[in-house]
């Protein structure tokens, strides 16, 4: 199949191929006489491969590195494990990142439970004063 093909194959944009190909990500594909790529089915699976671990929010070079496990079926997995505890432990912090945020937002809602004139807003009023004490830390 070409590129097209395979961009609607995979729900992956021509251009992401491209780059992935650049990247190594995937196979070199075989050319045609008149020099189109022409790809396997391997380019759908890596490509859907690809595309799964990219929506677990993994980064290309962590991507590299489960194809590299995967493409190596005799080799420890290890490295998977350790790959999947570092982004379990990004995803803790984050979402302990999140309910302090979500806490800040909360407490700041607490400020006006009625509405009121802007000039009186002690939501506005806050974040005035939060922005000139972070300023000043600058």
């Amino acid at each position: 199949m070409q590129i097209g093909e395979l961009a609607r194959s995979t729900g992956v944009k021509i251009e992401t191929i491209r780059y992935y190909e650049r990247e190594h990500l995937l196979p070199v594909p075989q050319r045609t006489d008149g020099n189109y790529r022409l790809y396997s089915p391997r380019h759908v699976e890596q490509l859907r491969f690809i595309r799964y671990c990219r929506s677990l929010d993994m980064s290309l070079e962590e991507v590299r590195i489960l194809i590299e496990a995967r493409d190596a079926p005799a080799g420890s997995c290890r490295t998977v494990n350790a790959l999947l505890d570092e982004k379990t432990a990004e995803v803790d912090a984050r979402v302990d990142e999140l309910r302090q945020l979500q806490h800040q937002l909360r407490n700041l809602r607490g400020l006006c439970p009625q509405p009121d004139e802007v000039k009186t807003c002690a939501i506005l009023m806050e974040l005035n004063r939060s922005a000139r004490i972070d300023k000043a830390q600058i």
